[in-house]
């Protein structure tokens, strides 16, 4: 792939990235506010892929609010608002590759 659709692609790649960053602030469960403080994206240097969520140890718990236990509901943040931008993606690349070529 070209350098300059790459670079397109990562934009949008960036773009809905921190739109699910700001929809998983605004749904999950506030009661520390560690969680809402510390969800990131990590992005590869050589490729246009990003993932989104928390990486520091003291936020494993996230997990068990995300998907429940045996005890414990479910309180999903980050699924939904991945969800919810997903069907935004392919537009934001292909707006971005539009504004690359003209």
């Amino acid at each position: 792939m070209p350098t300059a659709l790459k670079a397109a692609c990562f934009r949008a790649l960036k773009e809905s990235a921190g739109a699910v960053i700001d929809g998983t602030k605004s749904r999950v469960k506030l009661d520390t506010r560690n969680l809402h403080n510390s969800v990131k994206a990590r992005y590869e240097n050589n490729r246009v892929r990003a993932e989104i969520g928390w990486w520091d140890r003291d936020d494993r718990y996230a997990v068990w609010q995300e998907f429940g236990t045996r005890k414990m509901p479910a309180n999903p943040s980050l699924g939904p608002a991945l969800e919810e931008e997903k069907r935004h993606l392919p537009e934001r690349i292909r707006r971005e590759i539009r504004r690359e070529l003209s």
